[in-house]
């Protein structure tokens, strides 16, 4: 069996408490050198592509701005067009909601960041089914879960139809002739759906890469079988290794049904990392980073999140209340749905008690992405053994400083990769496809 090659993306850090933006080591989250700092720093790394998640409203805590969070980030594919004027290799990937976008127009923009970056877009497809997202669009309103990944299905096929409509060689551009398109060249789009009806032709040539990359995030069931219908890359949580080979074996199993191999998608997860000399400095650091994540109105936002309630009266160094969740309640606005809040609280309740936890203790145990922790030869060895394993074909990094945070990563880690001959040494091809070993 041939050795596994370990896939690596960035993603800059934002929109959620895994950015500690209050260090003092934090820089700005909107100026242009932030995001070039870490774009040249993945680059160097011949990281396969860049990453910018997306929120399409402010969240709020009891109807206040939720300023835990990381806000106020510029849109997603104006900053990756700009740094496709200061990058050659690295990928540009950002997330752009099928929910409250529209076809045609998103279908151009990512095509138009495909040209002007050579062929290394990629968009991150992600759906809302919460009405306070909705209440700043003009329709208003949210679609049900299986409706809105009817909707994203819908959207990326036609997307790529509007990438196709435009034959390679559309463009003649002979003067003699007079003639600047080829006759016939370019199609018309005709779509009557569920979703969408169009009838129209794109206005920009087919994309370098005929269609840009494709991510799905997400671990639900619909959201599992919608990348494998679609998805060139699922960007996803899991834990443990064995939790990563079930996920990994039961997406790769859905394939077949849609006619795809399992190299034609890449399975991602985010995970974050501490670095130190030994293992115990290693340990140390991601302690004091997940306390940084976790201050103590961090955890009482959580706890609230569960509960249903204000919370606030509460030591976040205590125990649990006895209190019991407000199921009918809710004051956090903007946040994923936690589903059974009764069976989470129960859950969480069952884990302080077992391991005496207080809040905030049981808040950084149970909202932690998968951790990489040791020094830089523990941590390669990892993620090699969990590319090997097939619990993932890579990794997407989530450092917690902006925008320094994956240099560490870079100058220690990557070295010992390549050593390993588990990454890259140099990139092999322009695009993000062949980063990525996509047709």
């Amino acid at each position: 069996m041939s050795r596994r090659r370990v896939h690596l993306a960035a993603h800059f850090p934002g929109v959620n408490n895994t950015t500690v933006w209050n260090d003092p080591h934090s820089g700005s989250q909107i100026d242009f050198a932030s995001f070039v700092h870490l774009a040249k720093t993945a680059e160097r790394g011949k990281f396969d592509f860049f990453f910018l998640a997306e929120g399409l409203r402010l969240r709020e805590l009891k109807g206040r701005i939720h300023d835990l969070d990381v806000v106020g980030r510029p849109e997603s594919l104006t900053v990756l067009s700009a740094l496709a004027a200061v990058t050659d290799r690295l990928g540009l990937a950002g997330t752009v909601n099928a929910t409250f976008n529209e076809p045609y127009e998103l279908a151009r923009r990512v095509a138009t960041l495909d040209h002007l970056s050579e062929g290394r877009a990629g968009w991150n497809v992600v759906t809302t089914s919460d009405a306070f997202t909705g209440e700043n669009f003009r329709r208003g309103g949210y679609l049900d879960r299986a409706d809105r990944y009817e909707r994203a299905a819908e959207f990326v096929r036609l997307s790529r139809e509007l990438w196709d409509s435009w034959r390679p060689d559309a463009i003649a551009a002979d003067q003699a002739a007079g003639r600047f398109v080829r006759e016939g060249a370019i199609g018309t789009v005709r779509h009557d759906g569920a979703q969408f009806t169009i009838e129209g032709r794109a206005t920009v040539p087919r994309p370098p890469q005929g269609h840009p990359v494709i991510i799905q995030a997400g671990d639900s069931d619909e959201g599992r079988e919608f990348a494998a219908a679609s998805a060139d890359v699922i960007f996803t949580p899991h834990g443990t290794l064995e939790d990563g080979r079930r996920f990994y074996a039961d997406v790769k199993r859905r394939l077949g049904k849609y006619d795809r191999r399992p190299h034609q998608l890449k399975i991602m997860p985010g995970v974050t990392f501490a670095l130190g000399d030994t293992e115990e400095e290693a340990a140390e650091n991601a302690a004091a980073i997940r306390r940084q994540q976790v201050g103590p109105q961090t955890a009482i936002a959580f706890l609230e999140q569960v509960w249903g309630r204000d919370m606030s009266a509460y030591d976040p160094d205590g125990p649990l209340p006895d209190v019991e969740p407000d199921l009918s309640g809710g004051v956090i606005q903007g946040r994923t749905p936690l589903g059974d809040r009764a069976a989470v609280a129960a859950k969480w309740r069952a884990l302080a008690e077992e391991k005496r936890l207080t809040i905030r203790e049981l808040v950084i145990e149970v909202t932690g992405r998968q951790n990489f922790v040791g020094t830089p030869a523990t941590v390669a060895r990892k993620i090699d053994e969990y590319v090997q394993a097939e619990a993932a074909d890579g990794f997407i990094l989530v450092p917690h400083l902006t925008p320094g945070g994956l240099d560490g990563f870079v100058d220690q880690v990557v070295p010992l990769l390549q050593e390993r001959g588990a990454f890259r040494a140099d990139y092999r091809g322009t695009t993000l496809r062949e980063h990525l070993e996509l047709a």
